[in-house]
Order: C-alpha cells, then structure tokens, then sequence
C-alpha cells in the first residue's frame, strides 16, 4: 500500500510536472522529495519516473497512479474529516448536489428512500452546474451527485437509480399548446431550448440524438436563464422545452407541458466519490 503523504507529494509532482515547483509547493527540499519518491517506487514495485538528467517524465505505471492517487487520496481525506467530526461530536450531514437538469422536488424524491431510513440524518440539497457538481464530489463536499443522462466516468463510481419520461414544454399559445401528446416528428422545424451546448453536456447529446434518430436536425438556442426551472425556458426562448414535469398547465398557466409519442426516457445517474463507504447512500442504492 502507498504511503499517503508519498501520494501526496507523487501527485503534486505529477501535477506541476516539475521536482522543483513540487518541492517548493510542498515546502520541502528537492534532495528530500526525490528521495521520498525512490521510496514510493520501491513500495510499489515499480518505475513511476522517467529520469533525464532533471527532467522527470511519468511512465504509463505512474500515469495510472495519479489518475487512481487523486481518487485515493480525495476519499482519504473525506474519511478522516468524517472521523474529526464524529470525534468532535459534530452532527453529520448528508450533502446531495444535482444539476439544474433535475429540479429540487425530483432530486428530493430520488433521495427520499434514505431520508426515510435514516429520520435522525440531517440533508442538504445543493444545485450545481455539471462540471461544478463533479469536482465537488470529487473533493467530498458533495457526498452524493445527481444529474440527467449516463455519463461515462473513470473518476466516480455510478449507478442509475431511475428513469423520467420526457415531456414537451411550449408557451400557452404555441400551435402544439393544445394537442394531447405530439410525436417527437412534429418538432421538425421548431427551435429546441438547450440548457448546455451539444458537445458541452451529455443531457443535450442525449435530446439532441432523439431528434436526429427521429429523422430530423434539430435547431436549438441555448436558455439565457440558468438555473432556474426547466419548464421555464419556453417564457424567455419562445421554444420548444424538453422537460420531465407532469402534463399539463406551468408557470401559471404560461407554459403548458404536454406528452410526448414514442415514450422517451431519460435516466438519473447518481455519482459518489470512489473508495468511501455509506450506509446513506448504501439505503438509497438497496431501493433502485
């Protein structure tokens, strides 16, 4: 097993991809840190360092390691602030962050098996945006992540816990307003609100590839207003709105969200910071 404050110090090298600026980072010698890391490299059995002269390059095993390191020593550090806290008699708290993809009620309703299952457990739910919610799980200020679409990840550990049919948001007076469900055929020609750029977010991909499979490009313009609810942008955009609220009337009676044909679904995907454990998150799991 690696030394954590060697992985410390192999990160910080990897990282500032210098002995020197590492070593002024750390506050320690260069003699002392280049030492330290022989000591890693015979911990783990392996060359971590291509060494020219003072050049320090990272061999394909020390490639590995500091993309596993950071995961290794980011749940090391959520477990000993845990241990502090408990120790110090702090009540924990469980921290949900989601995207603005999923509004507060759907988020809160995910989450709501371990909220159940644990009546003394305080909870916090923050919205934030994507690439901010997974370096906040990341970190372990968020212990639990949601956000639409499945996202492929070699950072986090995953798992879906349900799906959302999607829905059409328009305004009141759209010509698709008053129809009982459309097919996703009649969107040919509309502009589509996007809450991200195709490329940006995996939630747009998605919306975007169910366009393109149905035979049509889309023609999207990205939502002036972030962060509020999704079944808002058809008052600021004037377009159509791929949503997961309930049919029916919106936003008092301005947006009217209404079926869409063939039933389309979207998942949830749940992300937590690898290496830890949680009976929170372990209730929640057990129910999907």
């Amino acid at each position: 097993m690696p030394d954590i404050r060697r992985l410390r110090q192999f990160i910080e090298i990897g990282e500032a991809g210098s002995l020197t600026a590492a070593a002024a980072s750390l506050h320690v010698s260069q003699q002392a840190l280049s030492s330290s890391m022989q000591q890693l490299e015979k911990e783990l059995n392996a060359t971590l360092f291509r060494r020219d002269g003072r050049r320090l390059t990272l061999t394909p095993a020390g490639e590995l390691l500091l993309a596993e390191g950071r995961t290794l020593l980011a749940a090391a550090r959520t477990v000993a602030e845990r241990v502090e806290r408990t120790a110090g008699g702090v009540a924990d708290v469980f921290v949900v962050g989601h995207t603005p993809a999923l509004s507060g009620g759907e988020a809160y309703a995910r989450i709501e098996p371990a909220i159940t299952a644990f009546p003394e457990m305080s909870f916090t739910f923050r919205q934030l945006y994507p690439d901010q919610l997974v370096a906040a799980v990341l970190d372990g200020t968020v212990h639990l992540g949601l956000r639409r679409g499945v996202v492929p990840t070699n950072e986090l550990a995953t798992a879906i816990v349900g799906y959302d049919r999607i829905r059409i948001a328009v305004p009141c007076d759209h010509r698709l307003a008053g129809s009982p469900a459309v097919d996703i055929h009649e969107l040919a020609g509309e502009r589509i609100a996007l809450w991200a750029p195709p490329g940006g977010s995996y939630y747009s991909d998605f919306l975007m590839a169910a366009c393109r499979r149905a035979g049509f490009e889309p023609d999207y313009v990205v939502s002036r207003v972030q962060g509020a609810a999704t079944v808002a942008a058809p008052l600021t955009t004037g377009a159509v709105t791929f949503v997961t609220s309930p049919p029916g009337p919106a936003m008092d009676g301005r947006v009217v969200v209404v079926e869409l044909e063939p039933p389309l679904l979207v998942g949830a995907q749940a992300m937590w910071q690898r290496h830890t454990g949680s009976a929170v998150r372990d209730a929640l799991l057990s129910h999907v």
